[in-house]
């Protein structure tokens, strides 16, 4: 059980990219701009902005060159960009991005579905990535996905995803991140992994990112945080998901994640009545519901009048 609340928990926003790449409604350029504007005002220190993929693969995301132009940077703030490979690496450096998000799967056959290339060929191309940044004022991160879990492969064995953040530190990336693709992990998984790759790096260069694909994100976020971790992605509303792995849909939602930590002394520096001005403005924005609860059922000190029948 957690007993040491002092400790800052670090969310990053992944709804302008993660949360928004499987929606079918297209959200436009102006909107796209104004949510990450509106996330940078409410205290986020990392916000992943949009991506550099193919049109063709990602049509959602098709505009990821102007939203990266149009957003008002905050001083503090890191605007990362998700990139495929050394065309996207270097449009994203031409728009401004702090940051390059990096994939590989830890399973051979999820890689081959989403980047159509086996796991030896994407780390080849990382190293071109590697050489094309070097000198330049921007960080590398690697993500690894399906870290706990193959809805093709099954159960990833812990030992392959430890070589994996082998091979991306010795590229020379300075962060990583353990990808729950399809919300496959549970909380004793998640403590033990997360231990033996905080053996390798400081809490400060690793990153979380949870599916509530079957009700465990949350859980999984406390036991990463209790075993060390202190960085975890999200997504407001609980909006995004894996096109490419069945059944994956479902990010930790934002304001639930922030509200937990609230709740529970955990300092975020996030303002949580400002989110939830957010989250209840997607439904409009994208046509549906969002699976968020905390959106819905508002925060404990939410209070409501008492009944008018009761005895004063």
């Amino acid at each position: 059980m957690i007993t040491d609340f002092s400790e800052r928990l670090i969310v990053q926003e992944v709804s302008p990219r993660d949360g928004l790449q499987i929606e079918p409604t297209w959200v436009e350029t102006a909107d796209k701009i104004d949510l990450i504007n509106q996330l940078s005002l409410a205290g986020f220190s990392r916000i992943e902005a949009g991506s550099f993929v193919s049109p063709k693969a990602i049509p959602a995301l098709r505009d990821g060159d102007e939203v990266f132009r149009g957003i008002q940077c905050h001083p503090g703030v890191i605007y990362v960009a998700l990139i495929p490979n050394l065309k996207g690496a270097q449009r994203a450096m031409q728009a401004g991005a702090d940051e390059l998000n990096l994939v590989m799967s830890a399973s051979q056959t999820h890689n081959l579905a989403n980047m159509r290339m086996r796991c030896e060929q994407s780390l080849s191309g990382f190293g071109e990535i590697v050489s094309l940044v070097s000198g330049a004022s921007l960080s590398l991160n690697g993500t690894i996905a399906t870290t706990f879990g193959c809805p093709f492969e099954g159960r990833i064995d812990e030992d392959r995803v430890l070589q994996i953040v082998d091979a991306y530190l010795e590229l020379g990336m300075q962060g990583i991140t353990l990808a729950d693709t399809t919300g496959m992990a549970n909380p004793r998984q998640v403590h033990g992994l997360v231990q033996r790759v905080l053996a390798r790096i400081p809490a400060s260069a690793l990153t979380l990112h949870f599916h509530n694909t079957r009700g465990l994100g949350l859980s999984n976020v406390l036991a990463a945080y209790e075993a060390g971790a202190r960085r975890f992605d999200a997504s407001l509303g609980g909006l995004g998901g894996c096109p490419f792995a069945p059944g994956a849909s479902g990010n930790i939602c934002t304001e639930d994640l922030v509200n937990l930590c609230d709740e529970m002394g955990i300092e975020t520096g996030i303002d949580l009545p400002h989110l939830l001005k957010l989250s209840r403005r997607l439904p409009a924005l994208l046509g549906h519901e969002m699976p968020g609860q905390l959106a819905k059922a508002g925060r404990n000190c939410d209070l409501h009048p008492a009944p008018e029948h009761l005895p004063g």
